[in-house]
């Protein structure tokens, strides 16, 4: 299964799932958003598409919207604390190593972002992709004290999940959404890239404007 596919179907994925695996699918969840959190090396992983199809599954009596809600916030936080302490213990060296999974760009990016913001990147990275992955990896290479990352990383973790499942609870299978749900999911990835792309082009411009006359 192609990753792109999975993306734009996710929501057909989700149901083969829950018709092969019944309640593991549970923890096939519970996984792919440990690893997408928790490994800086998977930031492509579908988070907020796969919550909110999951959302609007839970909503057809296939899954316990309430179970998979908490089992989802354990995995999200526990995924954002693993990927700190790797920041926190190998991340200086990998910001001076080539690796192919990481992107030193990206890294870079996100650092300054953090940089920005502070700690409420924390919470404000889980709804942007590539940077929710890095920036828990970031608190840790900063040394961020961890009971502040703690916290951030809870508050955020509660928002991220609970936002993209219950609006799939209740959004999610009405005949619009469901009869269009790849263009759906292209939405969710759109409005969710579109706070990086708007920050990117106002760093960009102010380089840019012409310089006036005299």
């Amino acid at each position: 299964m192609e990753l792109i596919d999975f993306i734009l179907h996710v929501d057909q994925h989700l149901l083969e799932f829950v018709r092969d695996y019944g309640t593991w699918v549970y923890a096939i969840l519970f996984l792919i958003i440990f690893v997408e959190t928790g490994l800086v090396v998977m930031p492509l992983l579908p988070g907020d598409s796969l919550l909110f199809a999951a959302g609007a599954i839970a909503a057809t009596g296939a899954m316990d919207p309430v179970l998979l809600s908490i089992l989802l916030f354990i995995a999200a936080v526990m995924g954002d604390s693993l990927n700190y302490q790797i920041g926190r213990y190998i991340g200086p060296r990998v910001f001076s190593m080539n690796l192919r999974f990481i992107k030193r760009d990206h890294l870079l990016k996100t650092q300054s972002f953090f940089e920005k913001h502070g700690g409420k990147t924390i919470i404000f990275a889980r709804f942007l992709p590539i940077i929710r992955t890095f920036a828990p990896f970031i608190a840790g290479v900063s040394h961020m004290q961890y009971s502040r990352f703690l916290m951030f990383n809870v508050i955020g973790g509660a928002a991220w999940i609970l936002s993209f499942v219950w609006l799939g609870f209740f959004f999610g299978n009405l005949p619009v959404i469901k009869d269009n749900f790849t263009y759906v999911i292209f939405a969710i990835i759109g409005i969710s890239m579109l706070p990086a792309v708007l920050e990117m082009l106002r760093q960009y411009w102010p380089n840019n404007k012409p310089k006036a006359k005299n």
